[in-house]
Order: C-alpha cells, then structure tokens, then sequence
C-alpha cells in the first residue's frame, strides 16, 4: 500500500475552497487537514503550491469508435481516454449502442469488449436503444441493476437510431420504474429530413446549411415534446446536448413547474458559432454536429441557464472525425458528413477560461464538470468530489500557464482541433486517477488497462 500526499495546493470542490493537504492510500483519500496541520508522512509527496488541487472532471458524454455515416469516430478508448487525461478529465461515460434487431445486451457486450483492457482512465456506459420492443423494455430492469443506469433515445435521426413517440413513451414508462434515467436527443428528425432534401434540391450543399435546417425551433419542438411525453409517464429526463435559447427555455419552464427535468451543454456551443460552420473551403465541415452550432446570440442564455441551474451538465459528446477521409465524405451533400466534433481533451481547460472571462466561478466550474455529472448518473461521491472514501481521482491544476490550443500539440486521434490557435490560461500539470499518476508534471505516465468499468447507481437527484 502505497501512501501519497499533496501538499500546499488550494483544494476546490463543488461545495468549498480550502489550503489543505490531502491523504492517499490505497487509491483512495483518507483524510484531509488543514495545510502543514498534522505532520503527515509518505511514499510520495506532491507539491501543489500555486496550484489548484480539484477532482478529476467527469465527462458523462462521449462517443469513442462510435460508427456513424459509413466510418468511425477516429478516438480508439486507448487513445481517447489518454487524451481525456490530458484534459485533466479520469472518467468518462460513453454509449454502448444497441442495433437495430439486436439486443441490449448485445449492444453492451460489444462496448466491453471495445474498452476492456484499453482505458487509460475509469468509464461507465449509457445505452442507446434504437429498437424499442418488449424485450429491450425487459431488458433495461437487468441493466440498471448491472450499473447501467441510463438510456439514450432519438428523435432525430429517422433510420439509424430515432424512435417515435409511442417508443419513447414506453421506455419512459419503464424507467419510471426501474429508477433509470431516459436521455433524449431532443431534435425533430421527421422535420429536418424535409428540410435537408429541400435544401439539397436547391443546391444547397456546403456545411452552413446543415446548421440552417436544423432550425432552434425543431429543436425547441422536440425539447418541449419529450418533457410532456415524460410528464405523462412519470419519468426523470436529461435533455444532452442543448444548443439554444428555446429550447433552455422549455427547461426552465419545466423546472419552475418542479419537474425531474435536466439539461446538458457542451463547450463547442458556448465557444463556437454557425460563423464557424460558415468558413470557407469546406472548412466549416470540422464543425457539423447535431444539435448544430448556432448564433452566437444563443451564448448568452446557455451562459445564463448554467448559473441559474437550469443547465446542470457541461459533457463534450466528443465524436471525432478526421477532416481528410472523414468529413470529406460530405464533400457537396452536407447530409452526408458525419456530426461530431472532437473535445474530450479540452472541456476542463475551456470552462477554467469561461472562470476567468466571469461566466461562472470556480465551484460552479466544479460543479458543471466534476460534481454534477456525477451524481446526475450515480457516481457520487466516487468520482467528482475530494473527501474522506472518495477515489483519489485528483488533479493539479495550474490555473497561471498560459497555452494555445491546436492540433499539433492535442493528444486526440484526429487531425484538427475545433479550437485551433484559441489562447487561454489554466492547465493541467499532473492527473492521479485512483491514486496512480497518469500525467505527472505533463508527462504522459499512464498505461491502457489501469481505467476500470465502473457501476453507477441511479440519478442521485430523484
């Protein structure tokens, strides 16, 4: 058993900001005390003087080998969870993928098998279901017993992953029993195939217009439709990635209303903007994801809903796809560019900057990235606290050094960064993940097989 200690740095939590030194043993904290208070002795002693001592972020959204409009998202769990550690992120959640006629478990199986062995950092599952039937229904009691404990659905996506609302409301009926909790993505999908093959029909080919028919309101449509589906079942509900001024406010109403309702941002809508999806050259294609970017007028409220809790969640859905070979599959259809962007390495870096432009404050940076997550998916307080029995899942933040982001220096597996010359302050310097070191003073010392699967229990908010 090995002991460590870090020392001298300021510990920021969720709930508080304190000078203390921490205690671990055997991957996990065990005490600690005010700094230089008790004397403590061990193996190893971390200095973290002008540094912030903070729990390792929680990314409950990513997507590493999804397949996706003929290829592959480009992160490996080997390179993507690697490259999450860099980002001072030593959990991700990721989704297992049930396909069409297949089972949830099978589904399930398959992401084991993709992640086993591989992780450089801990990982839990999600499930997507795309085929609702009497069985999977059965089978979501089995998987929230087993530890996984969430369920995403489509309504976007008409023949790959959507379901119709009779499907959606099944499942919802179904979690509103077995404690699961049903993530949506809330776009609708009917609607915007019309949009896309009008638009296609008119020429209308280069990647802005993919952010042009996907409209805010079909999202807002979709938000406020799968809020009322839940309402009627009795269901919690967690709305992923959230790009727009209405569809924040379906939240917010909600909420007002004591609803069991929650929403989830991602960076890429906070920093970018459909200027992005506009650049020339194609250029904009490193940009498609869905939801889409938007204006940048839409910043604001997604801003103003993380302070007033009415978004809880800052995930990345990191979803990788190199722009040669890759998004140059949608080269004069937008249609056919796979959506994702890349950013699992740079969430924690981004919402320390969002600190320093006075958006949010250091706990709520915390918060959204750490402590949120999870309890929002049954982690807690494993993971995304530091306290007496968590899991020594810390990082030293230095939140002084200044860098730019770029593709030359990410640790991702793709060859643009959606951030590309962006300069900000704050970096990680060392990353322990259950008490081992896996970036030690920004050298990589992590090793594939040291991340293990983790159980989560339910939604800690119901």
């Amino acid at each position: 058993m090995t002991r460590t200690l870090i020392t001298g740095g300021l510990v920021i939590t969720a709930a508080e900001e304190l000078h203390a030194d921490v205690l671990i043993e055997d991957g996990r904290v065990v005490a600690m005390a005010t700094a230089g208070s008790q004397g403590w002795t061990a193996d190893r002693v971390i200095d973290a003087a002008q540094k912030y001592v903070i729990p390792g972020g929680v990314d409950a959204h990513t997507h590493m080998e999804l397949p996706f409009g003929g290829t592959f998202a480009s992160d490996t769990f080997e390179t993507g969870t690697r490259a999450a550690a860099w980002g001072g992120t030593t959990t991700i959640i990721d989704f297992a993928v049930q396909s069409q006629g297949q089972s949830l478990r099978a589904g399930l199986d398959a992401w084991y098998d993709k992640a086993d062995g591989k992780c450089a950092i801990d990982y839990a599952f999600h499930v997507i279901v795309s085929d609702v039937n009497e069985h999977t229904l059965k089978e979501m009691d089995g998987l929230v017993e087993e530890g996984v404990s969430s369920f995403k659905f489509f309504m976007a996506y008409p023949g790959v992953f959507y379901s119709d609302d009779g499907q959606i409301l099944r499942a919802m009926q179904r979690a509103s029993g077995n404690g699961g909790l049903i993530m949506m993505h809330a776009e609708n999908g009917i609607a915007i195939d019309v949009l896309i093959e009008q638009a296609l029909a008119r020429g209308e080919t280069d990647p802005r217009h993919h952010g042009e028919v996907r409209k805010v309101l079909l999202e807002a449509e979709a938000t406020h439709r799968a809020i009322q589906l839940a309402r009627v079942a009795g269901s919690p509900l967690y709305v992923v990635h959230v790009s727009a001024e209405e569809a924040v406010a379906e939240l917010a109403a909600a909420r007002d209303k004591g609803l069991p309702v929650f929403g989830e941002t991602c960076p890429q809508y906070l920093f970018l903007s459909t200027d992005n999806l506009a650049e020339p050259d194609f250029q904009g294609a490193k940009y498609v994801c869905s939801t889409p970017l938007r204006p940048k007028e839409h910043q604001a409220a997604l801003w103003r809903g993380l302070r007033t809790n009415d978004l809880q969640v800052v995930s990345t859905d990191h979803c990788p796809f190199c722009f040669r070979g890759q998004k140059e599959l949608g080269r004069g259809d937008f249609s056919k560019i796979p959506n994702g962007l890349p950013g699992v390495e740079n969430r924690m870096d981004l919402l320390h900057q969002a600190v320093l432009d006075g958006h949010i404050s250091r706990r709520r940076w915390i918060e959204i990235a750490c402590a949120t997550p999870a309890r929002m998916f049954g982690l807690y307080p494993q993971k995304g606290t530091i306290a007496p029995g968590s899991d020594a899942d810390i990082v030293l933040y230095d939140p002084h050094a200044e860098q730019v982001l770029s593709a030359e220096t990410h640790h991702m597996n793709v060859d643009y960064s959606a951030y590309e010359s962006r300069r900000i302050t704050g970096r990680v310097d060392t990353v322990l993940s259950r008490g081992e070191l896996v970036i030690d003073r920004r050298e990589y010392t992590g090793r594939a097989g040291h991340g293990a699967f983790v159980h989560r229990s339910t939604c800690q908010y119901l």
